[in-house]
């Protein structure tokens, strides 16, 4: 029997395992599994150069539970090791000195296992004692015991072991009892090794025999040796990718399409990546994409590691060139791992693109699954951006499909404004803005539907792409007013009618935080008589403000909304008379007082208005004063005499409900009157 001190300088190697590694404990067993692998496939390796000419027969790794014994056992048929080698591999830990070693890595976790060739020693995290029982494929080999229990002392003495391999048995500690409990194991086993090419056993088979569960004498195996993305693309068919989909994904509907990766230069890199269909709640999809290394699981927290907008993306992505035992941020500086995310970023595009080439039809079927991917990457990559321009899609309210290019030559005619700005009219609401949509038709005018989740920020991004352009929301002011022409309809209410009638309508808005500004337009007696609009860029930044970040304040002020007066309609120029039949005596004697004092007033602006504030004699100021009081006086008077008319007159109240109602602002009570008004009326 042989005994000693494990090569380090410190004693303090097993209490940094057990206490900075401890957040990832788990970690030891997917250490343990792939050490095992390696085993058996340097076993294999050398069978096939010659080197090992015995009988391979079954490599399965099987994983122990003793629940009595508190015991978990890793054991596999591979190479095994020579006391030599156990004295080299397990003794001599390779370390410049301990106080470098904690100097440097005692606040990084994540950098220690496996970065040092620690990965067998991460078993001391949930062990009070470790043994290792192996016996190498050499011939005449001596199998040998090394038992440890978490000190540097350690003793090693020769066993019987009649068949070549490594069997690692973990004591579990107290306070690491759920790994003694199978369905841990289990859940472990799924997550890190699912995916590991030689077979792991854990457990037996059971099937249901006279009314009970009967434990079969089979291994039930926990991994897929041969997962989909480690053969060649052109030996899987399309339900081969589905099926790997329902694996990876049980509960999900079918994907889109799938990217199938295999690169071997400048780096190694194999994968598949699917387009889930995605909607709007892309945060909760997210995680989704399964990192590994050599079909070792190492993340499904890809940020950072691959672009954003790809993280909307499901599948898994393998490459031996992303180190295995580092942290998030060490694979995020890493050259190989920036390669391989603009890689990908490129293979993606050129998918996109293919398919669009190909079956274009199927293409514009699945976009609206597709949109927020591609709009997402669109905003957020501009390499992906330039390469997306030529297969990302428009979709106007008739259902139908555009290029960029397609569409600007569909409207380029008729949709330029008199300074040559080239307008895009959208809708984010095809029902709720419907008679806004229908006027820009009567006009020729076609408009698009972009009522995606992330539409606004991309709309900002397109204006800054296309040259001389710009995106009106349809219902953000009249038809003629989104783009405006030279011809200019005459009025048929003068300045003064019309100064009468905005505290007429006005009065019948709602009394709520809402900003209501009337304002008269010269439109077409078959246009709308009262439309209710609201500015471009408010209620752009309004609705941007939804997603949050630097834009949110916007969400938190009153809305402002324009009330365009058609004075050319019927009804308009009908209350208008009646206004004249009902107020003009009333208002005709205001004026008469009114008219001497502005006057009064304008005499006296005149007289002074070459004059500094202070040169200006004091008792012109003080008349003017006045005059200006009483001229309040008579204009409030004025405008009780229009509101009190406005209040009373039931087709002004009609025209203001049904502009409110156009914009889905009517309802409960309001709502319920004006049903009972609409039936009087009839």
């Amino acid at each position: 029997m042989q005994k000693g001190k494990i090569g380090v300088t410190t004693e303090n190697i097993f209490p940094i395992i057990k206490k900075f590694l401890y957040s990832d404990h788990e970690i030891f067993l997917r250490e343990l599994v792939s050490n095992a692998v390696d085993a058996s496939q340097k076993l294999k390796t050398l069978a096939n150069m010659g080197e090992f000419k015995g009988e391979l027969g079954d490599l399965t790794i099987r994983v122990k539970l003793d629940k009595k014994a508190k015991t978990l056992t890793v054991s596999d048929q591979g190479i095994g090791m020579t006391e030599e080698e156990v004295n080299k591999y397990i003794n001599q830990i390779a370390l410049s000195s301990a106080e470098d070693f904690l100097e440097k890595y005692k606040n990084q976790a994540n950098n220690i296992i496996g970065h040092f060739g620690l990965g067998f020693y991460s078993s001391f995290m949930v062990s009070e004692k470790v043994e290792v029982i192996t016996r190498s494929y050499q011939e005449g080999a001596k199998a040998v015991k090394w038992t440890c229990d978490g000190t540097p002392d350690y003793q090693i003495e020769e066993v019987e072991k009649m068949e070549r391999g490594t069997d690692i048995i973990l004591h579990i500690d107290k306070e690491s009892e759920e790994f003694l409990e199978e369905s841990r194991i289990d859940g472990i086993l799924h997550k890190y090794c699912k995916f590991l090419p030689i077979a792991i056993g854990f457990g037996k088979k059971t099937e249901w025999k006279d009314g009970k569960s009967v434990e079969l004498d089979e291994d039930k195996i926990v991994n897929n040796t041969n997962p989909l993305w480690t053969r060649k693309p052109a030996d899987v068919k399309e339900e081969d990718y589905k099926a790997f989909y329902k694996e990876l994904y049980p509960m999900s509907e079918d994907p889109l399409f799938n990217i199938h990766l295999n690169v071997d230069y400048p780096f190694n890199l194999t994968g598949i990546l699917y387009f889930p269909k995605i909607k709007s709640n892309f945060d909760i999809q997210k995680n989704k994409i399964q990192l590994y290394s050599n079909q070792v699981f190492v993340t499904d927290s890809v940020e950072g590691i691959v672009p954003e907008f790809l993280t909307l993306l499901h599948g898994v992505l393998d490459s031996p060139d992303i180190p295995l035992n580092v942290s998030r941020s060490y694979l995020q500086s890493d050259s190989n791992v920036k390669k391989i995310s603009s890689h990908i970023t490129k293979k993606v595009a050129d998918r996109l693109q293919d398919i669009f080439k190909n079956d274009r039809e199927q293409f514009e079927k699945k976009w609206d699954d597709l949109k927020l991917f591609i709009v997402y990457g669109m905003i957020s990559e501009e390499k992906f951006y330039e390469q997306a321009s030529k297969f990302a899609l428009l979709k106007n309210t008739e259902g139908k499909y555009f290029t960029f290019e397609e569409y600007e030559k569909l409207i380029k005619e008729n949709q330029k404004d008199k300074n040559k700005t080239l307008i895009y009219l959208y809708t984010t609401d095809t029902e709720a803005q419907f008679s806004y949509i229908e006027s820009a038709r009567n006009k020729g005018y076609d408009v698009l539907v972009m009522d995606g989740h992330l539409d606004m920020h991309f709309i900002n991004q397109l204006e800054t792409k296309f040259k001389e352009s710009h995106f009106v929301r349809v219902d953000s002011d009249v038809i003629e007013k989104l783009i405006q022409k030279d011809e200019i309809r005459e009025s048929k209410l003068t300045q003064e009618q019309q100064d009468d009638l905005k505290p007429v309508f006005k009065c019948k808005f709602p009394d709520t935080k809402a900003n209501y500004t009337v304002t008269f337009e010269s439109l077409a007696e078959t246009d709308q008589p009262v439309i209710i609009t609201q500015m471009e860029f408010m209620r752009r930044m309004k609705d941007m403000s939804q997603l949050g970040g630097p834009m949110s304040f916007y969400g938190e002020m009153p809305s402002s909304y324009n009330v365009v007066i058609n004075s050319n309609h019927p009804l308009v120029t009908r209350i208008n008379e009646d206004k004249e039949k009902k107020c003009s005596k009333e208002l005709d004697k205001l004026n008469e007082k009114l008219k001497p004092l502005q006057d009064n007033k304008a005499e006296l602006e005149k007289a002074n208005k070459d004059k500094k504030e202070e040169e200006i004699d004091q008792a012109d100021k003080d008349r003017i004063a006045e005059l200006d009081k009483k001229i309040d006086e008579f204009t409030g008077k004025r405008q009780e005499v229009l509101e009190k008319f406005g209040k009373e007159n039931k087709i002004v109240h009609q025209l203001v409900d049904i502009a409110l109602l156009s914009n889905n602002m009517l309802k409960g009570e309001d709502l319920n009157k004006f049903v009972k008004r609409s039936i009087e009326l009839l």
